[in-house]
């Protein structure tokens, strides 16, 4: 039968939240440096000396500066979506479970959010690593969705969570979309329209494939 109570994990080890830390304080070493200098006066080096890490280290955790200053807001947002659909239990249909959570978790004005924001609107390769993060919502989705009674197999599972991402980084995509007459690593965008407009639009199109897969109609 399903549970629909919450789930309950062990807590982290020593290791892991050690790991944890360090993710963290390199985050908000990158958001605080390239606010204060700007992200193109800043090195990886910077960043790492200034969480107390070698650079070795640093490339452990971020493939670059781009991916370490995104994360600094983009952090764990992929779990969080996952269990806010989760949350929502089976009661709530899984196309309004997840187009809830989604915009949920992409539409939070926080002081941190609006500061990245700022800089990604700047900045091409900062926009590229902001679209790039919603890749990550796929596999704890993956894993959400699977769980739900009605839904045949991990291959379904996997396929609309990945459509889910793709919808998402859709919406961001039109969302920061550069001016007529401007490449993608071009310079200033303007935010165009309300982003949870945004993000229902791109997901609206997934709604029946979500709920046929609920109901057993989804077989992979």
């Amino acid at each position: 039968m399903w549970n629909t109570g919450p789930v309950t994990t062990p807590p982290p080890g020593l290791r892991e939240r050690k790991k944890r830390a360090t993710r963290e304080a390199l985050r908000e070493a990158a958001l605080r440096l390239a606010v204060e200098r700007g992200p193109d006066h800043v090195r990886v080096d910077d960043i790492a000396e200034a969480a107390g890490v070698s650079p070795r280290t640093y490339n452990n955790y971020f493939a670059s500066r781009e991916q370490a200053i995104v994360s600094a807001v983009t952090a764990d947002r992929e779990a969080r979506v996952a269990e806010a659909v989760a949350a929502r239990g089976a009661r709530t249909p899984l196309a309004r479970a997840v187009t809830e959570a989604v915009v949920e978790q992409y539409t939070d004005t926080g002081g941190r959010e609006r500061e990245v924001l700022r800089l990604v609107t700047a900045r091409g390769a900062l926009r590229e690593a902001f679209l790039d993060s919603s890749d990550a919502i796929a596999p704890p989705l993956t894993a959400v969705i699977a769980a739900r009674p009605g839904v045949d197999g991990t291959a379904t599972a996997r396929v609309l969570a990945a459509s889910v991402a793709a919808a998402v980084r859709i919406a961001l995509e039109e969302w920061l979309r550069a001016p007529a007459g401007e490449g993608r690593a071009g310079g200033l965008v303007v935010p165009s329209g309300s982003l949870p407009d945004r993000l229902r639009e791109a997901l609206e199109p997934l709604a029946p494939a979500l709920d046929a897969a609920e109901r057993g109609g989804g077989r992979a």
